[in-house]
Order: C-alpha cells, then sequence, then structure tokens
C-alpha cells in the first residue's frame, strides 16, 4: 500500500485513476480546485477510509506528504481552458512548480501528465515523443500548449538539478464515463448531439483524424509508466488507430439509433488537421497497448449520459 496525491482527481481521468488506485490497495489523496472538476466524479468515494479530499488550487503552494503524485490538474477541453486563459498557463506553469517542490521534500515519484497538444498542429505524422512540434505560441490554444511545454522542460529541469524522480507521459484524445458532457470536445458534443436529437456539429469538411482512446485503457498506462524505472518519458499515450471526423459521427450515430442530421462549420483557428501518437515506445517499454474498440467504448458512453446527464445538463 503507498500514499498516492492525484491532483485533478475529481475530473475525468483524475476521478477514474482514484477509483483504480484505490482497488488496488492505495491511499488516495485526491486535490481538486472543482474548476473543471465534478464533485459528483468522486461522491461515491466520500467515506472510504483509503480516500480523502482536499479542495485546492495547486497555483498555491501544498504542503502534504505523499509517495507518488499524479498530477493532472489542468482543464483539459479547450472550452475551459480558454475560459480562463492566464489560469490555465499558471496551473501547468506556477502549479507545475509547487508539485515538482512537493515531490523533491518528500522524495516522492511524479508523473507527469502532458498531452499531445505539445506536438500542435504537426507537420510529422504519426507522432513520435522526439518530434518538437508545430505550435502557436500566441493562438488561442496557446495557454494550454505551451503551458504543458513548459510543464515538461520544468520537470526535466527538477530531475537533472534535484534529482527529482519524474515521469512524463503525452495523453492523445481519451474519452468514457465521467466525460462532462459539455466540455466541448467531439465525442461528448456528438453524442450528447445524438442523444438529443439534435444535429451533430462538424467543423470543417469532416476529414480530419483524431485517435481515440477508451478511459480504462489510458489509466493503465499511466499506472505502468509510474511503476516503471527505466525511463522517466516523455511517452506517448494513445490509440493509433485514427478515425476522421465523419467517421467518428456516423459511428456516434450508429451505437445512440439516432437520426440527426450532419451540419458543417469553419474550422477553430489553431485546430489540428490530424492527431495520432506513434506509441512504439509505450509498447517497448511499458507492454501497453489499448484494445477497447471505438463502438464499444462509445456504447459504454452513451450509456453513461443517458443514465446520469440527459436529465440533468
Amino acid at each position: 500500500m503507498s500514499v498516492v496525491l492525484v491532483t485533478g482527481g475529481a475530473g475525468f481521468l483524475g476521478s477514474h485513476l482514484c477509483e483504480r488506485l484505490i482497488s488496488q490497495g492505495d491511499e488516495v489523496i485526491c486535490v481538486d480546485n472543482f474548476f473543471s472538476g465534478r464533485k459528483r466524479n468522486i461522491a461515491h468515494l466520500i467515506g472510504n477510509p483509503q480516500f480523502e479530499v482536499i479542495r485546492h488550487d495547486i497555483v498555491h503552494p501544498l504542503i502534504i506528504d505523499a509517495e507518488y503524485v499524479y498530477n493532472l490538474a489542468c482543464p483539459a477541453s479547450p472550452v475551459a481552458y480558454q475560459y480562463n486563459p492566464i489560469k490555465t498557463i499558471k496551473t501547468s506553469t506556477v502549479g507545475m512548480v509547487n508539485m515538482l517542490g512537493l515531490a523533491k521534500r518528500c522524495r516522492a515519484r511524479i508523473l507527469h501528465t502532458s498531452t499531445s497538444e505539445v506536438y500542435g498542429d504537426p507537420e510529422v505524422h504519426p507522432q513520435r515523443e522526439d518530434y518538437w512540434g508545430h505550435v502557436n505560441p500566441l493562438g488561442p490554444r496557446s495557454c494550454y500548449d505551451e503551458g504543458k511545454r513548459v510543464a515538461e522542460s520544468l520537470c526535466v529541469n527538477y530531475h537533472q538539478a534535484h534529482d527529482v524522480d519524474v515521469r512524463i507521459v503525452r495523453i492523445f484524445n481519451t474519452y468514457g464515463p465521467k466525460m462532462h458532457p459539455n466540455d466541448g470536445r467531439v465525442v461528448s458534443n456528438f453524442l450528447m448531439q445524438a442523444l438529443r436529437g439534435e444535429d451533430l456539429t462538424i467543423y470543417g469538411d469532416g476529414s480530419q483524424t483524431r485517435s481515440f482512446c477508451y478511459v480504462s485503457d489510458l489509466i493503465e498506462g499511466l499506472i505502468r509508466m509510474m511503476n516503471q524505472e527505466q525511463d522517466i518519458g516523455p511517452v506517448n499515450l494513445g490509440n493509433p488507430v485514427e478515425n476522421t471526423m465523419l467517421e467518428l459521427a456516423q459511428t456516434v450515430l450508429k451505437v445512440t439509433g439516432s437520426s440527426s442530421r450532419l451540419i458543417h462549420q469553419p474550422l477553430p483557428q489553431d485546430d489540428p488537421k490530424q492527431r495520432c501518437p506513434d506509441i512504439t515506445k509505450a509498447k517497448a517499454l511499458l507492454d501497453w497497448e489499448p484494445d477497447v474498440l471505438l463502438e464499444q467504448g462509445l456504447e459504454r458512453t452513451a450509456e453513461y449520459y443517458r443514465q446520469t446527464e440527459l436529465t440533468s445538463s
């Protein structure tokens, strides 16, 4: 049994991670300021003797002891991170310094969840960890993209200067139950529109691609990365199977049984045309690759939305 701190623990990924860590016997300290995290995501864990929740913003120092730290704190959807861009970039920079300082003091291992957004609108496809990216530092997504890039640099520098035991993963599009229905990402958008009988909004011509990783696969990758001893990262975690937005929309219509129409809107600024991970390193280092098929994962997510969101969102 270990004492594990999860920042952003009430968020989509964080709440799944807290559940998984508790199930394997760890004591979990969940830290969240509930900017984008939701109390309902962790409500069933309250009262569990292995679980503790602290309302706190990591932009401010946190004095606590832990053996392992999973740093997931940061709004991840464009709607959330563009709502307060200064807050977003401070979470990834000042907040990262605070978490690395905590890990240094506790001699804890810290895993930082970076993002495929560090690759920007990539000119290399699929994206490997040694690709430096193609990011607009002044665009509307820069508060998130560049904040996460700085966070990676901070991890490496704390590792080199202070021997902090760091791990870095780059997460590609992940979806599943507990993803906020109105967070603005394409899977939740399509599913909620289909379930409500609304038109599905496709930006651009729908030929742009994404890869979609189901949440349970992603959580397994995080834990394997934390527990291995050979490499600090970065390591890509995502599904190497690409789907166009049109293909995703058609699959959503199939799994929901919806008769919604497809409508097209202009493509947002700096929206990447392709995003797909090369997971060669994850396979070799972690013996990891996703195994939940897109249709299967969408069915599970749609059922979650039917049960929890349609009457309340």
